[in-house]
């Protein structure tokens, strides 16, 4: 098991992760009856693809002996209506100073590498997904 997941009342959630036994919470957003006071669980699969990317491109910097820190990537979640579901997820990378300088052999493998993390493969093909890589040249 995973984590387990308790309904608070008041459109809340409560989610703890077994292993850590760190917990979060989830609220609907204001657009859909909520308080919007916490992530809502849409928010959590947008975000979750960029934690991912950054989270395997971190595991293949390491390998590289790349740091990495200071990578950013913001995210945007675009809904749609009728069913209600995420139609897309925008990411803007924000790419620190020892990554920009990179070879750009290099920063394709990093960039490559987060783009087939297990989140973007994972999402339904339906969803349009969106990397602005910015100053990232290749």
């Amino acid at each position: 098991m995973t984590s387990v997941v308790e309904y608070q009342g008041d459109l809340r959630t409560r989610c703890v992760h077994l292993q850590s036994q760190s917990a979060l919470l989830t609220d609907a957003p204001t657009d859909n009856q909520g308080k919007g006071e916490q992530f809502s669980p849409t928010d959590l699969l947008a975000t979750s693809l960029a934690s991912c990317m950054l989270t395997v491109m971190g595991i293949k910097a390491q390998q590289l002996h790349i740091n990495m820190q200071g990578f950013t990537l913001s995210v945007t979640k675009i809904m749609a209506a009728n069913p209600r579901r995420v139609s897309a997820i925008e990411l803007t990378a924000s790419i620190p100073e020892t990554i920009q300088q990179l070879d750009t052999s290099t920063k394709e493998v990093l960039k490559k590498t987060g783009e087939s993390c297990p989140v973007i493969k994972s999402l339904h093909p339906d969803i349009k997904i969106s990397i602005e890589w910015g100053e990232w040249t290749t």
